[in-house]
């Protein structure tokens, strides 16, 4: 199994060091040349969420990307990755790769100050979880399940072959949530 993981801006080598831990091949999607490598599944990190929009349009990555995503290709994005996945997002009106029934706060937790740690439940098991400035989703379509909720508001939910989460769980030591994906990415086979 090897998992692309966008390398454009944000997290991406955190990503790459959980995958590495839990034996998972993985390899850094930089161009079109390395979209067209053979992969079993996408990573979109954590970072920001317009320079990774705007890198994937220059790139000429947005179409394939979405293309393949539409077409079954696993994808697990975290926090940025949420927001690019994403259908709708409040008060912004432009596309983005937009394949998860999903609608977003972007920010909801303020400001860099505004991040915090806690550990909950996801998919029925406590994880650690980072937030830094990020998103949470505050509605989610008929075929949408809710994997996690912190207070009032879902922070990790999968549709068929797309999961996010609103925090990194990359920049904890549990592997948790990426085994999650993997076994997702496994049972697509």
């Amino acid at each position: 199994m090897r998992i692309g993981v966008l390398a454009l801006q944000g997290a991406f080598i955190e990503h790459e060091r959980i995958l590495n831990k839990i034996g998972v091949d993985s390899f850094e999607i930089r161009n079109i040349k390395d979209w067209s490598r053979e992969k079993d599944g996408l990573i979109i990190p954590g970072g920001e969420s317009t320079t990774q929009f705007k890198l994937l349009n220059e790139l000429e990555l947005l179409e394939p990307i979405k293309n393949d995503i539409a077409n079954g290709l696993p994808v697990f994005g975290t926090c940025a990755g949420l927001i690019l996945l994403a259908k709708t997002v409040e008060n912004e009106s432009f596309d983005r790769i937009s394949t998860m029934d999903i609608n977003v706060c972007r920010n909801a937790y303020g400001r860099q100050l505004g991040s915090f740690y806690t550990e909950d439940t996801f998919a029925g098991n406590k994880v650690p979880m980072t937030f830094i400035r990020a998103p949470y989703i505050k509605g989610v379509g008929k075929d949408v399940e809710v994997l996690s909720n912190v207070g009032n508001h879902i922070v990790a939910a999968r549709e068929k072959n797309q999961l996010v989460t609103s925090f990194h769980p990359e920049l904890n030591e549990s592997t948790f949530v990426h085994e999650y994906f993997i076994n997702m990415v496994a049972n697509k086979k």
